[in-house]
């Protein structure tokens, strides 16, 4: 989470100076008071933090009152209260002041809450006032205090939504900043509102398509790999010491669990350290657009994540295409949008340039990145030649999401179909060879 960091100082002519930085922790944000104090030729005498202080107010009617409040000192605090009459006030910083981002959830309530209002003509500045007085998370309370401050000062709604982007999300503070300087507020909230719920069900959707079903087969596997090895030669060994000859499965299976028991080490490595490098390279950027291309190549599932991630790039470019200053900003949020770097590469590396340097058309450029289907840029191509490029724009997205929407559902029931068939053959194969083992009957003796 960002903090504020105040920081006071002298000039070289001896002038007292005080500005405030932003920045996630002191060692940051010293380093930024560092630069700017190379730049100013200025001594810093102190830095500090805002940080939360409670303050415990008794009332005349002998009630006592608790609240917090954000401050650099303990000083500033009491001024506060002392200017509204109350002198006596006790007041104690917090010990520990953990700051957790809030749950999606409420971050989506307030778009939606938001975007209703602005529809009832309620003005900005008390919609934020009323849903944190109704907000129950600490952080986003605060927050919301803080940009209604910020906006009755008259910063830029882009500027003072940009320095909450961990608070409510990268792409949703920029879309709620770019609203506060368009003419149509409550279109861009309820755009901004469809894009969380979009991409929260585009990560759901993944989940249960790719990770869950891998999750369930690696336990699967483990499960029958502990059986092998550790369980099922304890009692297929009791055999072999009274001289019992074991069946064909089981001899097999014991053969299979000593094999295993004796390299399980290096099989273990030889699945493990490639598995840790390409985790590792898939967290760099060469990695991340290698692995965002193979999954829209996936079979059966990889055209629906493709669909997915274009609905969503489209939804951004339809909601900020208005509000945008240029259509290269558009493009840009819309490819950082879109979840996919191997699009968002094509889009800036490739699709941008052409347009910026060779004066490109929108259409031709985005066809030589070569990153979305033909439908879409046919579609697009149509838009343009309309002169309505933002309807194609919504169409793209609706058409895509509805699509997506109904084919992921029936893919991911037929993925746990195929899941729950495996499950049911290892379990089969398992219950056959602990029958054959159940069967086994000692050496007549003299034969």
């Amino acid at each position: 989470m960002l903090n504020e960091y105040r920081y006071q100082g002298v000039t070289v002519s001896g002038k007292g100076v005080q500005g405030v930085v932003v920045a996630k922790n002191k060692p940051k944000a010293k380093k930024i008071i560092k630069t700017l104090a190379e730049k100013h030729k200025l001594k810093i005498n102190s830095i500090l933090a805002k940080k939360i202080f409670l303050y415990y107010v008794k009332m005349p009617n002998g009630k006592r009152i608790k609240g917090r409040q954000a401050a650099y000192t303990k000083g500033e605090v009491a001024r506060a209260l002392a200017a509204i009459g109350y002198k006596n006030a006790k007041i104690e910083p917090t010990i520990i002041d953990i700051k957790l981002k809030p749950p999606f959830a409420s971050i989506l309530m307030f778009v939606n809450l938001s975007s209703f209002l602005l529809k009832e003509k309620m003005s900005y500045d008390k919609i934020l006032r009323m849903l944190a007085d109704e907000e129950t998370n600490l952080t986003l309370k605060e927050t919301l205090k803080k940009i209604e401050s910020e906006l009755k000062k008259g910063k830029e709604g882009t500027e003072v939504f940009a320095r909450y982007q961990d608070v409510f999300g990268r792409f949703p503070a920029y879309m709620l900043g770019l609203a506060t300087k368009s003419g149509n507020m409550a279109e861009v909230y309820e755009a901004t509102a469809k894009f969380m719920e979009r991409e929260a069900e585009y990560k759901k959707s993944l989940r249960q398509a790719l990770m869950m079903p891998a999750f369930t087969v690696l336990a699967m596997t483990g499960a029958v790999l502990y059986y092998v090895i550790k369980i099922f030669p304890e009692t297929a060994k009791m055999f072999l010491r009274f001289d019992i000859d074991l069946p064909p499965m089981t001899a097999a299976t014991l053969d299979i669990s000593d094999y295993f028991a004796t390299n399980w080490w290096w099989m273990a490595l030889l699945i493990l350290i490639p598995g840790i490098i390409v985790f590792l390279w898939w967290r760099t950027p060469k990695g991340m657009i290698w692995r965002d291309r193979f999954l829209i190549k996936l079979p059966i599932i990889g055209h629906l994540l493709h669909k997915s991630n274009i609905e969503i790039f489209f939804r951004v470019f339809s909601a900020i295409y208005s509000g945008a200053e240029n259509n290269i900003e558009t493009l840009t949020a819309s490819a950082e949008a879109c979840r996919n770097k191997f699009i968002e590469e094509g889009v800036k590396e490739v699709a941008i340039p052409l347009m910026l340097k060779d004066g490109m058309s929108l259409v031709p450029a985005l066809a030589r990145a070569e990153v979305f289907n033909q439908s879409t840029l046919s579609r697009l191509k149509t838009g343009t030649e309309s002169g309505n490029i933002l309807q194609s724009a919504q169409q793209i997205s609706t058409f895509y999401e509805k699509e997506t929407t109904y084919k992921m559902e029936n893919i991911i029931q037929s993925i746990q179909v195929f899941v729950g068939l495996f499950i049911a053959i290892v379990i089969t194969m398992l219950t056959i060879v602990s029958s054959e083992v159940a069967m086994i009957s000692p050496n007549t003796p003299g034969m």
